[in-house]
């Protein structure tokens, strides 16, 4: 496949007039509730930090639940059809999680969305992922398989970031990332700090390149909806344990072959 050339440094203080999001729940704000229902999270405070309403046309085409193969066959075209700017792609954690896992089909679906995006003239944006067994416990078989899986998603991304000249957020080292109250109930998804981190990040990264952050992210909470303990009890029960089960269940056989290596492993010593 062909190189793109490396992201262009701007000259600095141009304005990015238009903003898309791709991606899964995250991009689509889970975890950043409004107090009169929906979801923010880290887009329109990324909007928000590039201008004053109005001045920044902004697009979310993310789905809850998405994958990547989602991201480049449904929401590509409307991304590209948007011309943004700037589009920040926040996706794969899905794709981690299901028993048809293939990190070599998921970088090429990335790669291509990267491409299309690119020759529509956008900087793009990807995050990179954390270590969600420090924030989400997990019986230790499923959390080393998980682990593994995410090292394998990060290696596509880190792989399209190389090839593509995208800029990259590492949420491993993004400062607070692991701090309890950066996380949600559900402890995948990111609370209104989380997000507001997510934005002050992705700001940092643009305003490197030059694009001017005007209104830097805020990243004291104000204006979420406040969850309460019977929040987190109806969460757990309607939806924490089902998906547990669910995920659980795809996630076993690459378990078992994690425990069965590293029981090899041993037995080699």
């Amino acid at each position: 496949m062909e190189t793109l050339p490396a992201v262009p440094v701007l000259s600095v203080g141009r304005r990015a007039a238009s903003l898309a999001v791709l991606g899964d729940s995250t991009a689509a704000g889970v975890g950043d509730p409004l107090p009169g229902g929906g979801w923010r999270g880290f887009g329109p405070l990324l909007a928000a930090a590039l201008g004053v309403p109005g001045e920044v046309r902004y697009t979310n085409l993310s789905t809850i639940g998405a994958r990547i193969a989602d991201l480049r066959y449904g929401q590509l075209p409307g991304a590209v059809a948007a011309r943004p700017d700037v589009a920040v792609i926040s996706a794969g954690m899905n794709d981690t999680l299901r028993s048809d896992f293939d990190p070599v089909a998921l970088r090429d679906d990335l790669d291509i969305a990267v491409t299309a995006l690119r020759a529509a003239g956008a900087l793009v944006l990807i995050t990179r992922f954390h270590r969600h067994g420090r924030v989400f416990r997990l019986p230790g078989p499923l959390r080393r398989a998980l682990h593994h899986r995410i090292g394998q998603l990060n290696d596509a991304i880190d792989q399209v970031v190389a090839r593509r000249g995208a800029l990259c957020l590492d949420l491993h080292v993004m400062p607070g990332a692991y701090d309890t109250a950066a996380w949600s109930v559900d402890r995948l998804h990111p609370s209104e700090r989380g997000h507001r981190l997510l934005a002050s990040g992705l700001a940092d990264l643009l305003a490197g390149v030059g694009i001017a952050v005007p209104h830097p992210v805020d990243l004291t909470c104000a204006d979420g909806r406040q969850l309460t303990a019977a929040d987190h009890v109806a969460w757990l029960v309607c939806h924490g344990v089902p998906w547990l089960v669910r995920r659980g269940r795809d996630l076993l056989p690459h378990a078992a072959a994690v425990v069965l290596r590293e029981l090899f492993g041993r037995l080699r010593r």
